[in-house]
């Protein structure tokens, strides 16, 4: 097998680590691992599993100056960058702690025995249980929030699943100090190691998703690689939930009253999205519907000069600025489409600029729209020029779903309803005045959408609701009260939330 090696973006220099890509012997044996490691941990209590889950945050902040150390060497994002995502990582384990022990996630219902309409019903209760081991791909532009000890990792604990990840190899030296750190942690709570474990290459991945004792795929990346794997998750023998966020152009409207309000940080505040992090997030506005006329001039201004003072930015791997260098060649071959506005490239190894091209509706709707339409991993963004409400619902309406719908409106604004309407049909998650860049986590949040933004359009991979992926739920027929979980018992000992006979029952007391 190939060796594992590190690549530093902004200087190009590469790191042996000692390591070779996992074979498919090597995967098999993690399965097998991970199987034995997911019955143990089905058999824990709740609040033990909210214990390791505080455990894994205070071990992840222990070893954080090693972590952003080698996660900045990795992917140039800068330490105060890296700082900030491990807090939001220790956060994250932390917040399904809070998830865990208030056992709503669980759905837990009773219903007892009576004499229904249709005849003697039996005692039911029911609840959500874990899948088993599960598979997660990590993301390449966030190399702690969404990989090793990301979302997917922290949620499929939370839900009782072991974990096995396929480490993404722009960070391989990160993903196997994030992966150590957490094993240490489960081991000091008593666990076994292989609740969590770690492969590398390609290839692995493959055998990954084809392992039999793999339940669910947890992926966040580009189309293109999602829907193999997601075929191949399908092809199995036993096909498995495939659960990939997979980025989108989404759109960004800012109206006419908008416009005329607040040009000048409108163009400011949109440039500034696009550009974050050089463009490399998911939720990056890719289209920006901005009103013809002086006032949408002046947007566009604002936007050209922003462009024009960023210093463009290195990004995460040569293959990844090459790759954003093909989109915008496409993009910029498309009739109609033109520059507005480029930056210098970033003087580094991986440079790329940052660019703003412009067109109108027409070319939009057009014969190149699949061009338009796909997703360019990096700061580029197309400015689309519009005349009217029914010419933008139109070209709206066409567009494929997207992550995230952003609109700029003003108070009593006419075109409000019209477009939150066509933007909750278009997107997980509609924005009003502000920027789809940054991703909170919380109970509300949703970040997903229909194909191609996702591959489910029922599920998130952010927020407390993402656990409801990896699990599945069991209903216990006149089961004695002895033999049920401690969740369904009839004394309700855990206290939490259950819904008895119909009725919504809280929280009895904290675990």
């Amino acid at each position: 097998m190939d060796e594992v090696v590190g690549v530093n973006p902004a200087s190009g220099e590469r790191r042996a680590l000692g390591l070779r890509e996992s074979s498919r012997d090597d995967v098999a044996a993690a399965g097998r691992a991970a199987d034995s490691a997911a019955t143990w941990l089905s058999g824990q209590s709740l609040s033990w599993r909210a214990d390791l889950l505080d455990a894994m945050a205070a071990s992840l902040e222990a070893d954080g100056d090693e972590i952003v150390l080698a996660a900045d060497e990795e992917t140039a994002l800068g330490s105060t960058r890296l700082g900030g995502e491990l807090r939001r990582t220790c956060f994250q384990f932390r917040f399904f702690a809070g998830v865990v022990r208030d056992g709503g996630f669980l759905e837990a219902s009773v219903d007892h025995a009576y004499d229904s309409p249709m005849g003697p019903l039996p005692d039911l209760r029911r609840q959500l249980e874990p899948l088993g081991p599960v598979g997660i791909f990590g993301a390449s532009n966030f190399p702690l929030a969404f990989s090793v000890p990301g979302g997917d990792t922290a949620s499929a604990l939370a839900a009782g699943c072991s974990v096995v990840v396929k480490a993404h190899p722009a960070h391989p030296r990160t993903s196997l100090l994030c992966a150590t750190s957490l094993r240490r942690a489960a081991t000091s709570c008593g666990a076994p190691e292989a609740i969590v474990q770690l492969v590398f290459g390609l290839d692995a991945g493959i055998a990954l998703v084809e392992d039999p004792h793999v339940t669910a795929i947890g992926f966040t990346g580009s189309f293109a690689a999602g829907r193999a794997l997601f075929d191949r998750a399908q092809a199995r023998p036993e096909p498995i939930p495939f659960y990939g966020e997979l980025g989108s152009v989404n759109p960004l409207v800012i109206t006419p009253l908008a416009a005329r309000a607040r040009a000048q940080s409108l163009g400011e505040g949109m440039v500034a999205s696009v550009t974050l992090g050089a463009g490399q997030f998911c939720t990056k506005p890719g289209l920006l519907f901005v009103p013809r006329g002086h006032d949408g001039d002046a947007v566009l201004d604002a936007a050209k000069e922003a462009v024009a003072h960023a210093a463009g930015a290195s990004m995460l791997s040569a293959d990844i600025r090459d790759r954003f260098n093909d989109g915008v060649t496409r993009l910029l071959s498309v009739p109609g489409v033109d520059v507005v506005a480029r930056s210098a490239p970033h003087e580094s190894a991986s440079g790329a600029p940052s660019v703003l091209a412009t067109t109108d509706v027409a070319t939009l709707v057009g014969e190149y729209r699949s061009t338009i339409e796909t997703e360019c991993f990096g700061a580029v963004a197309l400015v689309v020029r519009y005349d009217g409400l029914d010419e933008l619902l139109a070209s709206l309406e066409s567009l494929e779903p997207a992550l995230t719908f952003t609109l700029h409106a003003e108070e009593e604004d006419p075109f409000g309803p019209a477009l939150v309407h066509v933007g909750r049909g278009k997107a997980g998650r509609v924005i009003v005045n502000g920027f789809p860049t940054g991703v909170g986590v919380s109970w509300s949040m949703h970040h997903g959408g229909p194909l191609p933004a996702a591959t489910s359009s029922l599920h998130t991979s952010v927020g407390a609701t993402s656990i409801r992926r990896w699990l599945r739920p069991v209903s216990y027929q006149a089961v004695p009260d002895e033999w049920l979980p401690p969740s369904l018992q009839e004394g309700n000992p855990l206290g939490i939330p259950r819904r008895v006979d119909g009725h919504l029952q809280p929280s009895s007391h904290a675990q």
